[in-house]
């Protein structure tokens, strides 16, 4: 989201003193004349009834914006250690704007503010939060966020506490998780990242979260890094750690089993029954794939529990998630495994993926030896000639 700097032609105590005439205007509580304290004074006072501009339909959005732009322009002006406070409560007076049209222009504002403010500030981290919050009211939070290493970047020259980002990726991973829970589950895992063993334990409720947005997501498909975090490992003998370890490496039977022994708990999660079966097919199959070049229909529909015309649109399913390469022959009714992305990589799988490079290694060594010999006998042939 881009936001235009801050450039008004008029000096500050000019400002001060037309807003607050408008805003008295619109009926506000303020005085039309400038407070003798100083422009802070007058701008705490301004901030604190600008809300009123919400409350009527007799501006457009366009004088509003205006109005709130000029608010901006004082705001940045005030020395970074008197202005907290002001910019504190600006903020909070944009999330008050229920139209969506305003709720808007209080977006646009909030990003002029945050943009406006030096890279340095401690501040803007207030700002965003806020800027999180109204993006949401009006469906527009991939405008301001598009990735963790996005937010990581805008805040590189004044990282905010460790506190303060636990509290930001609970407020994202909130606004996403029904919009894009793939995104919302990368935040939640950056979340428990910024746990330690020392207070992992606190973090129940984070993992839990975690946990449960990574199984609904249906693009989601590699879940075994989860068990790794301390905040998880503290959740071990728990019917959601439970849940967790089937889908990282259990099969379809294991996930039924469990369903009907923990029926409540699963749908009190908020989890979908048939989803889940959905993914635990899918994980399966991927599972089969390991071990197995080629799997006939008919195994299949015994190990996923599926019917014979299912099969097939099955596959095509399965070979649309990119998870699985593989050809169907129909004829043969037979699927033959290209590749498959494992489920889980500890060491088993680093160690396949050793010998296979050193296989590489020796055959591309044994190429290079025959180009070598034939490059040879050629030279000792023309030498001859």
């Amino acid at each position: 989201m881009q936001g235009p700097a801050v450039f008004i032609d008029a000096e500050i105590d000019d400002q001060a003193q037309e807003l607050r005439q408008f805003l008295k205007q619109l009926g506000a509580e303020i005085s039309e004349e400038k407070s003798t304290k100083g422009i802070e004074d007058d701008l705490h006072k301004i901030i604190g009834v600008c809300d009123v501009c919400f409350k009527d339909n007799t501006h457009s959005p366009e004088e509003i914006d205006a109005v709130l732009n000029s608010i901006v322009s004082i705001i940045v002006s005030i020395p970074l250690e008197r202005g907290e406070n002001l910019i504190l409560s600006f903020c909070d007076k944009m999330t008050k704007a229920k139209e969506p049209n305003l709720a808007r222009v209080c977006l646009q504002s909030l990003w002029r503010l945050f943009s406006n403010l030096e890279v340095t500030s401690p501040l803007r981290y207030h700002v965003y939060y806020h800027l999180v919050q109204v993006a949401k009211q009006v469906n527009q939070v991939k405008e301001v966020f598009t990735g963790v290493e996005q937010l990581k970047a805008q805040f590189a020259q004044c990282p905010p506490s460790n506190e303060q980002m636990q509290k930001l990726y609970r407020l994202l991973h909130e606004v996403l998780k029904d919009t894009n829970s793939e995104l919302a589950s990368k935040v939640m895992i950056e979340l428990l990242g910024t746990y330690t063993a020392e207070n992992a334990s606190y973090a129940r409720e984070d993992a839990m979260k975690c946990i449960v947005t990574a199984l609904a997501d249906p693009n989601t498909f590699l879940l075994d890094p989860l068990l790794s975090l301390k905040p998880v490992r503290f959740l071990e003998g728990e019917l959601i750690h439970d849940l967790l370890s089937v889908f990282v490496s259990e099969k379809l039977p294991s996930y039924l089993e469990f369903y009907k022994h923990h029926k409540e708990f699963v749908n009190s999660q908020g989890l979908n029954h048939e989803q889940n079966i959905k993914k635990m097919r899918l994980l399966s199959f991927m599972q089969l794939a390991e071990s197995n070049a080629e799997m006939s229909f008919q195994q299949l529909q015994d190990e996923l529990q599926i019917k014979e015309e299912e099969v097939e649109p099955f596959i095509i399913e399965v070979l649309k998630t990119k998870l699985v390469r593989a050809r169907m022959d129909q004829r043969a009714r037979k699927v033959h495994i290209s590749s498959t992305m494992h489920r889980t990589f500890g060491r088993p799988q680093w160690q396949q993926l050793r010998d296979l490079l050193l296989s590489w290694k020796s055959n591309l060594t044994l190429v290079q030896e025959n180009i070598n010999s034939v490059a040879a006998a050629q030279m000792e042939l023309s030498q001859r000639q």
